[in-house]
């Protein structure tokens, strides 16, 4: 019998990629790695980046590193990890409206939390605090460090040799270091001042549109998952929301279309039409501040004075007030609170321990800071801590400092 010709019909539509924007970066184009390497057959540059950040130890860590919850007060809160792949969906979603290069993007929101160290930004408060007589430590660039030194899987080099676009993109996707458009002047990190005197990132200018669309979608995510995990958790009630911006008009909705549903349906769908009307409004403010400059290429997004993805003002006004919900009702909540305390003395605790008693270091460690001064001692204390787990942390603490010995 004959088999009948198949005919596959073009598919068109929001879910099918245009050709990319004159924006939009382009692996084929990219300036390349430190240590050049041959190209793949079967993979861009910056698909290739992407595999490797998934591959990487950092990235399988996240499991066990939390937001704002220690990771043993629950299995249905957020991990950094669930959080970089609610990053990277948003992220893709407006890439891919915006005819961005999505594996860029997906690439940069999934390395975006790399550097974070155990217990969220407790843990990160109480390195900085250790460490400020030592160059200090900003989780941005420890995730620097992580993809350009500290990851080991590869013997011609350390690090995993990122595309310029994906390093920038990471360093920078929260605007330019240096310069007078800097958000921040105090002194760049170390780890960002060593790496681009060998590698210049142009660290004056605006990141690519791509780790712009990144850095707005950590907010799109935060935000509403901040919002579903503190109702489930109680730290706030339904009434408290209904009278939050954005928040209470999507609750009230979810409500008014399903009235017999339970409770947890109705956080979901919530916040499922929130994060729709935060990318519906992402989209609809880039696309008109990107009608006004008109880039004709991705540096000239770079070069263009200011953020071109972003929210409408409206947008922004609002979010600011849930932002200020969230930190006094959520991020101070006693419970919190007494969790950030026990995370405080653990890390305190483990670094002074190994910086006064290096020989307690593991012994890969340990390798790395002998003859070393006292910086490099107290970076080598911090990078071990830094790439912990939350329970590994508290596993470390209770055989250091319990009763009993351990073998």
């Amino acid at each position: 019998m004959n088999k009948p010709d198949i005919k596959f019909e073009q598919q068109r539509g929001p879910a099918f990629p245009a050709p990319l924007a004159p924006y939009a970066a382009r692996a084929q184009a990219s300036r390349g790695r430190l240590c050049p390497e041959p190209e793949s057959a079967t993979r861009t540059a910056f698909q290739r980046d992407r595999d490797r950040v998934i591959h990487a130890v950092a990235f399988r860590r996240l499991k066990h590193k939390t937001q704002v919850f220690v990771s043993h007060e629950g299995d249905h809160f957020r991990t950094r990890l669930t959080h970089s792949l609610e990053v990277a969906q948003i992220a893709r979603t407006l890439a891919r409206s915006l005819q961005l290069d999505e594996d860029l993007a997906e690439c940069l929101a999934l390395a975006h939390d790399l550097g974070h160290p155990p217990f969220g930004h407790t843990g990160e408060d109480v390195l900085k605090e250790c460490m400020a007589p030592f160059d200090g430590f900003d989780h941005n660039a420890q995730t620097l460090r992580l993809l350009t030194k500290l990851e080991r899987r590869h013997a011609a080099f350390d690090g995993l040799n990122l595309t310029w676009e994906s390093l920038e993109g990471v360093v920078k996707h929260n605007g330019p270091l240096t310069g007078p458009l800097a958000r921040d002047h105090d002194a760049l990190p170390a780890a960002i001042v060593e790496y681009a005197a060998q590698h210049d990132l142009w660290l004056g200018t605006f990141p690519s549109l791509e780790a712009q669309t990144a850095a707005i979608a950590d907010d799109i995510a935060y935000n509403n998952h901040d919002v579903d995990d503190g109702l489930r958790a109680g730290l706030f009630s339904f009434e408290e929301a209904r009278a939050l911006p954005l928040v209470g008009d999507a609750l009230c909705q979810a409500e008014a279309r399903y009235p017999e549903a339970p409770a947890g349906i109705l956080i979901a769908e919530a916040v499922s039409d929130l994060i729709g009307s935060m990318v519906t409004d992402v989209l609809a403010e880039t696309k008109a501040r990107l009608e006004t400059i008109s880039p004709q290429d991705t540096n000239a997004v770079r070069n263009a004075g200011e953020a071109l993805c972003g929210f409408s003002p409206k947008m922004e006004a609002d979010l600011q007030g849930l932002r200020t919900f969230l930190h006094e009702n959520m991020y101070r909540h006693f419970k919190v609170n007494r969790a950030r305390s026990q995370a405080k003395r653990i890390v305190k605790s483990l670094f002074n321990l190994f910086f006064s008693e290096p020989e307690t270091l593991p012994p890969e460690w340990r390798a790395q800071y002998e003859g070393a001064d006292e910086a490099q001692l107290a970076r080598v204390v911090c990078d071990y801590i830094a790439g912990m787990t939350d329970r590994y942390a508290i596993r470390e603490h209770r055989r250091l400092f319990g009763v009993e010995f351990s073998d």
